[in-house]
């Protein structure tokens, strides 16, 4: 007998609002104490380039759509083989009590450190090599992740190589996806430069994003629009064009003011998301679905095992170290008044979790029946495509869409241009966030040269191309070491509220918070990490030799990072000295 999701859905719902009205406030008056009068340093450090004091709603926007990308669909997609009770509770709690958390406190230390990254921060807060450790740990992230991002958007913009594949490949994106850029930019332009109403320009820029959607999806000359003619020479072939098209995107977006590109692209990529968000929850709530499948499923063939790995898998959904890399990266940087980040911090977090409640959702409840579900999901290596995977949430997605009476193939169309706009959004903005990376890490080692935007971006591009191109076993780098990626972020979400930890240490304000969540999500990931590191090494076909000597590696600095953190701890109970008072600026 299988669960009516209706109410399921409903409780969640009210979860979140609860966390966001209550929670968030007591977080922002009690413990991080938000000012008013203060001078952020998007005011003080404004460079009309990377420092850019930014209206909330557009900020909202664009710090969602770069934490959102992918991740938090895949993840889910995944973990619902363990069935959809226990992603369901780590998505909404996870998200409330250490992800939102994170984010908040994330946001909050860069722009009271001036604006400095989490791994710049943690020189003050621990020790000079924590932040060459955190360095080395963000670069490995985020350049693996988006050579993932950049294969996935390839593959889904490649046409199907038969009809049996039809329903993961969404070439009818692309259109939509870079006619949204150019609109984007053609906004940003007209906003800074000629100073036109935000509110005139943005039902103008939706309207045409919807446009090249409907017809993108039903014109006679679909193909020609789409591209249809790359990877006419095969699959692989398709993939590879696309990724480069990707990159010199990713690099122009790296090197350009935030005004001319992200920030209008990522507000109507949020808008886009939150029409879909709307238009799905009413047609769920019309279709009112089972969930077709088990509330929970311990013997699942091949599987690692629900417990760490539930925790892991979801990543993003929940809790996400990369969260803290775009709020103390690019967010803190344009964040107009220091109480915004209650709003921003909190509240994206809240949008990205409710990303992958959906995602749960579709893939539990958004299939037809329990025997499709059975045979999408009968065992481990069966969900490893992560392709494969985004194409059964946008399916899952558009049987609700089908509720409003928006017919089925439309819906996989708008479905699928989200996916890829937010996709493309991670991309471009972690390309930016790669580059403050190198900068810092030049800075560090002082090699004045590399402290350049244009230098830097292209030493950024060639590590995401790197796991993007280079083959490991017939495999992209990228997805042969995907398996790490996971407790990679969760290391890093980790250390990240370490940090933010010892600084409400240092101030006696309720570190306890942020504490209890360190500890829980360092102890889950580190065990886990442990355990597929143990994996790599007995693995039956032999040792995964990428895999287990970089898994080492990054469990090492991991480890290394806490003990400097303890010794830290001990230098302020004996000394009273932890970290340097940075303090932004009271606002006169």
């Amino acid at each position: 007998m299988f669960v009516n999701a209706t109410l399921p859905a409903l409780a969640v719902i009210l979860a979140y609002i609860a966390g966001y009205f209550f929670y968030s406030r007591f977080l922002s008056e009690k413990v991080f104490k938000l000012r008013k009068q203060v001078i952020t340093p998007a005011h003080s450090q404004n460079d009309g380039i990377d420092f850019v004091p930014t209206n909330r709603y557009v900020l909202f926007g664009h710090h969602y759509a770069s934490i959102a990308g992918l991740a938090p669909m895949l993840g889910p997609a995944v973990a619902v083989i363990w069935g959809w009770l226990p992603a369901l509770l780590w998505v909404t709690l996870g998200a409330i009590f250490i992800g939102c958390v994170h984010d908040f406190g994330s946001l909050v230390v860069s722009v009271r450190a001036k604006g400095q990254s989490i791994g710049a921060v943690a020189k003050g807060i621990i020790h000079p090599r924590a932040r060459l450790l955190f360095h080395i740990i963000i670069l490995f992230l985020v350049a693996l992740a988006m050579g993932v991002f950049v294969y996935v958007i390839a593959f889904l913009f490649s046409p199907a190589p038969d009809q049996a594949n039809a329903a993961i490949h969404f070439p009818q994106a692309v259109t939509p996806s870079f006619g949204l850029i150019v609109i984007a930019a053609i906004m940003g332009y007209l906003i800074y430069k000629k100073n036109i109403s935000l509110k005139i320009l943005t039902p103008i820029g939706l309207l045409l994003t919807l446009a090249l959607i409907g017809i993108s999806s039903y014109s006679h000359y679909g193909d020609w629009m789409n591209l249809g003619f790359v990877g006419k020479e095969g699959m692989g072939q398709s993939i590879k064009i696309w990724s480069a098209v990707l990159l010199v995107y990713a690099l122009l977006a790296s090197i350009l003011p935030v005004w001319s590109l992200l920030q209008p692209r990522d507000f109507l990529n949020s808008l886009l998301l939150y029409a879909g968000m709307i238009g799905l929850f009413i047609g769920f709530f019309i279709v009112q679905p089972e969930f077709v499948a088990p509330a929970v499923r311990l013997d699942v063939e091949g599987s690692p095992g629900l417990f760490p790995f539930v925790f892991i898998i979801i990543a993003c959904g929940a809790a996400s170290g990369f969260h803290s890399l775009v709020a103390s990266g690019t967010t803190a940087r344009q964040l107009d008044k220091e109480t915004d980040a209650r709003f921003v911090g909190y509240g994206g977090m809240i949008g990205e979790s409710l990303l992958g409640f959906v995602a749960v959702l579709a893939t539990t409840a958004g299939m037809t029946d329990h025997v499709s579900w059975e045979n999408r999901y009968a065992n481990w290596n069966a969900i490893q495509g992560l392709g494969a995977q985004v194409g059964v949430f946008i399916q899952g997605c558009s049987r609700f869409l089908e509720g409003v009476g928006i017919p089925q193939t439309v819906g996989a169309s708008f479905i699928s241009v989200i996916v890829v706009s937010y996709a493309l959004t991670s991309l471009d903005s972690a390309t930016r966030l790669l580059r403050y990376n190198i900068e810092e890490i030049a800075s560090f080692l002082n090699i004045s040269w590399l402290q350049n935007r244009y230098p830097a971006s292209l030493l950024g591009i060639a590590f995401i191309a790197f796991f993007a191109y280079y083959e490991i076993d017939g495999k992209p780098a990228g997805l042969a070491l995907w398996a790490l990626f996971g407790t990679t972020n969760q290391i890093l979400a980790g250390l990240a509220l370490l940090v933010i930890t010892l600084y409400l240490l240092k101030r006696g304000w309720q570190w306890y918070i942020t504490g209890i969540p360190m500890v829980l999500l360092l102890v889950v990931t580190i065990h886990a990490m442990i355990k597929g590191i143990q994996e790599f090494f007995f693995r039956e076909g032999g040792v995964e030799w990428p895999l287990a000597i970089v898994g080492s590696l990054l469990l090492l600095l991991a480890v290394w990072l806490i003990v400097e953190a303890v010794l830290a701890v001990r230098r302020f109970k004996k000394r009273g000295v932890l970290i340097e008072d940075f303090e932004v600026e009271e606002r006169h």
